[in-house]
């Protein structure tokens, strides 16, 4: 195996994980009947650190999520 794959390897390892771990971090979307009981409440208590983080971790996501899908367009044309 040539080094150069060797090392698009690890790197769609790593951001295989980073993908992973983004998409736990983030909180979840509140859906169905208990979603719509407790949404109102939730804007009324919401944290404006929360929401940013959420922002954060939603960019953070669509960056390694396209880094994955490059890395293995680029291993499977090697």
């Amino acid at each position: 195996m040539s080094a150069l794959r060797i090392v698009f390897t690890i790197l769609q390892v790593l951001s295989g994980l980073a993908v992973t771990v983004v998409v736990l971090m983030q909180s979840g979307k509140s859906a169905g009947l208990s979603g719509a009981i407790s949404g109102g409440a939730e804007t009324f208590l919401s944290k404006g650190k929360a929401k940013s983080l959420d922002d954060w971790l939603a960019k953070a996501t669509k960056w390694f999520a396209l880094a994955f899908v490059l890395l293995t367009l680029i291993l499977n044309l090697i």
